[in-house]
């Protein structure tokens, strides 16, 4: 059996907001600031993170070698995104609108990351074979090393990503400033 890969599979996407409080745009973003998704030291604005779960086939060969002949991704992806309590008033609801769509695109980035980084599993993963290896633990050894590398390469991806839009006068930066000062 050739060893294949399966490009059907799609990532479910879940939006997950949480609650925030204010009439003002310097309300809603102190109201961020406090009930925001923890990370690292602080509270971000919105946070994406996933679930990954395979369904992986290994198959022992006739020379004694091992060969993961599928593996199938089932990915979650869920984005945690503020939302006022209560309706808006105008201008502030068309300013949060702008902001929560911008913040919405730039977590939506973070998820094309997370799709990216589970293909480049699956083509890593289907079809890799380890000699020697009868009980199909050698290729898990070997696939796990990989998967570290490839999670840590995304991360890294995502902070640099990050750090280019929340610095001074990046996209994410400007929509706070956009908010809060009622651009």
């Amino acid at each position: 059996m050739p060893a294949v890969a399966q490009a059907d599979w799609k990532p479910v996407d879940r939006v997950e907001p949480y609650p925030i409080a204010g009439k003002t745009g310097p309300e809603l973003y102190a109201s961020i600031g406090e009930r925001g998704p923890k990370a690292g030291i602080g509270r971000a604005i919105a946070f994406t993170n996933f679930k990954l779960t395979w369904q992986r086939d290994y198959r022992p060969q006739a020379d004694g070698a091992c060969t993961l002949v599928s593996a199938r991704p089932k990915l979650i992806i869920s984005y945690h995104l503020p939302k006022p309590s209560e309706k808006l008033a105008e201008p502030v609801a068309t300013n949060w609108k702008t902001f929560i769509d911008g913040v919405r695109k730039h977590e939506l980035v973070h998820g094309e990351m997370i799709v990216a980084m589970v293909k480049e599993i699956e083509a890593f993963s289907v079809g890799l074979s380890a000699p020697d290896d009868p009980n199909c633990k050698k290729i898990r050894t070997r696939l796990q090393e990989r998967l570290a590398e490839l999670s840590q390469a995304q991360r890294q991806k995502s902070r640099d990503f990050d750090k280019v839009e929340l610095s001074d006068g990046g996209n994410v930066h400007q929509l706070i400033l956009d908010l809060v000062n009622g651009g």
